[in-house]
């Protein structure tokens, strides 16, 4: 298939730069694969959609406050960081604009009080660098550093600065402390509150919740024009045997498995065997859905609206059709959707 089989036209003005004052009050355009008809509500309606007996799967990574500004030791430039993984200890992969201004031996530093630097030790793949930060060890741990001094690492398309309501609003509100390590947030999950998760489970919905850390390779177009040339990058997923459970009983039940987002997708196909049994464990996938994929586990998907040509547009189309989908974006635009990580969201059922 061709990269512009994926394309469509989106005016500038519906790409979404802060989010809805209330999280679940973002619109919702509702697909019927069976069909084919489309309804347009809000966030708060979709459980009219879900049954009991049904499992949602959420993605409760936590985003990184991944973005640091520092001075270059030495000649003062200015300098900024994206995280990107940790490699070892306080040893990370990160990528560095403008990266020509360093080289391994060059210092960088963020901050005298509390204090933080970083030296970078060697070039990687992509323009990135290897860098080892240096801090108070005995007086703080370095997430709470990043809590202190780093941005929320938003998206290219959305034209700010990164504000304080970012901290809170690129966050879903159930996200594990413990799971930080996404550089960019599952944002179909973004609009569900803690009051409808609760009235999900009230209304004899399953919740599930499964671990991938989005990786910078979310925001990196698919360069191929044939895109079964395209390579994914590798993200880290894990799922305990308590949500594996949850997930694999639903399927035997009858229940239907809805993911939030992409990445519990994509967490969800990759875990699972042939009969779309879903193996607890940890792992890295570098899975790539699109037309022609057959889904084992997956029946509906809660999610954003995506960049042309992008592999989310790609997955998405494998679970209905393209022309579908492409018909469903353009009355989207008709109806003047938001698009992207703060914009609105979509469920195809």
């Amino acid at each position: 298939m061709h990269i512009n089989d994926f394309d469509y036209d989106l005016p500038e003005g519906l790409i979404a730069q802060h989010p809805t004052e209330q999280r679940d009050h973002s619109r919702l355009l509702v697909v019927d694969r069976k069909t084919g008809k489309t309804q347009h509500r809000h966030f708060y309606d979709v459980l009219e959609y879900l049954h009991p007996g049904d499992c949602l799967v959420l993605n409760n990574s936590r985003v990184l406050p991944a973005r640091l500004f520092g001075v270059k030791e030495g000649t003062g430039a200015k300098v900024e960081f994206l995280l990107i993984k940790r490699l070892e200890g306080d040893v990370w992969e990160t990528m560095v604009k403008p990266g020509k201004r360093l080289k391994p031996g060059d210092t960088v530093l963020f901050s005298q009080e509390p204090f933080l630097s970083a030296d970078v030790l060697d070039f990687g793949e992509d323009g990135t660098r290897t860098v080892r930060f240096h801090y108070a060890q005995e007086k703080i741990k370095f997430l709470e550093l990043l809590e202190e001094l780093g941005a929320m690492p938003l998206p290219p398309y959305i034209e700010r600065e990164s504000e304080t309501v970012d901290k809170a609003r690129y966050q879903t509100v159930y996200n594990d402390a413990e799971k930080e390590g996404s550089v960019a947030a599952p944002t179909a999950g973004l609009h569900f509150t803690e009051e409808l998760l609760k009235a999900a489970e009230e209304k004899g919905i399953r919740i599930a919740r499964v671990t991938l850390h989005v990786g910078i390779g979310t925001f990196r177009p698919v360069k191929c024009e044939i895109i079964e040339e395209h390579k994914m990058h590798f993200e880290e997923y894990e799922i305990d045997e308590v949500n594996a459970a949850i997930i694999n009983e639903t399927k035997a039940a009858g229940g239907r498995i809805i993911a939030v987002g992409t990445t519990s997708t994509r967490t969800l196909e990759s875990a699972s065997d042939e009969a779309g049994v879903v193996k607890a464990g940890t792992g890295s996938t570098g899975i790539f859905i699109y037309p022609g994929y057959r889904f084992k586990v997956v029946d509906s998907l809660i999610t954003n609206f995506h960049l042309p040509k992008s592999t989310l547009l790609m997955l998405i189309s494998a679970l209905y059709d393209r022309e579908k989908i492409l018909a469903v974006y353009k009355e989207a635009v008709k109806e003047e959707y938001r698009f992207f990580s703060y914009g609105d969201a979509m469920i195809i059922i």
